[in-house]
């Protein structure tokens, strides 16, 4: 598809859109970085916002009362952040931050409200998406029950490789043991693991896979299902 606007579509629920209703809709998006750990949603705060993910990564938290999390979904450029904000006025506003810095495209939740109920173009490119996320979540809350910190941990750097195609990603251990909801002690103890058996390589915050069909090998099901999700949206 050709540039719009000045830009190239690089997300995917974007590209999908007939130029006419890019053009009526879509046309004064707001190009904005994403910086590392940057809080784009915050539960305390209405959505003003939603966001297409152009290349970088980002994660849906659910915060508990005591501060812990833990990841509950993730969103590339396959997807967009504040999808719920479109389905339903009084939505719980997620906690939503940067996991792999890039950009995005943001627009007020009311200039896209008002395309997801005016164009069936839009509807039908966004709808498929808040479909797989609900089963994206759903899948996650099975996965950190009954699956291990090494199955879990592999499904995540994979799943973030999926999105970025990058095998060197920022990441500390404190940040990984919140996305899966563990001590960090025993995120310590298995990136090790993987370290030594030559799956993945950690240093200066940063993990670089360096063995996927070993890492494809260790994970749960729970990947093979979001690398089938993802592949279809894409």
């Amino acid at each position: 598809m050709p540039p719009t606007n000045g830009y190239t579509r690089k997300n995917r629920l974007l590209k999908a859109l007939p130029d006419e209703d890019f053009a009526r809709f879509f046309s004064e998006l707001e190009r904005v970085k994403l910086p590392l750990r940057q809080v784009i949603q915050d539960t305390a705060q209405p959505v003003e916002h939603v966001y297409f993910i152009e290349e970088g990564v980002t994660s849906i938290l659910t915060i508990m009362a005591d501060a812990s999390a833990v990841e509950v979904g993730m969103v590339g450029a396959e997807g967009m952040v504040g999808v719920a904000a479109l389905l339903d006025t009084n939505a719980s506003t997620p906690h939503v931050i940067v996991q792999i810095p890039d950009s995005a495209h943001r627009m007020p939740v009311a200039r896209c409200k008002k395309a997801f109920e005016e164009s069936a173009a839009v509807r039908a490119a966004i709808l498929p998406f808040a479909s797989d996320m609900l089963s994206l979540s759903s899948q996650t809350a099975a996965c950190n029950r009954l699956h291990s910190i090494e199955q879990r941990c592999a499904r995540w750097l994979l799943m973030a490789y999926d999105r970025v195609k990058t095998e060197t990603m920022p990441m500390t251990h404190e940040f990984l043991a919140s996305m899966l909801g563990v001590r960090r002690a025993g995120v310590t103890t298995t990136a090790g693991e993987l370290q030594r058996s030559g799956l993945i390589s950690y240093r200066q915050r940063e993990i670089t896979i360096r063995d996927r069909e070993g890492l494809e090998a260790l994970a749960c099901e729970c990947f093979q299902a979001d690398h089938n999700r993802l592949n279809r949206l894409l």
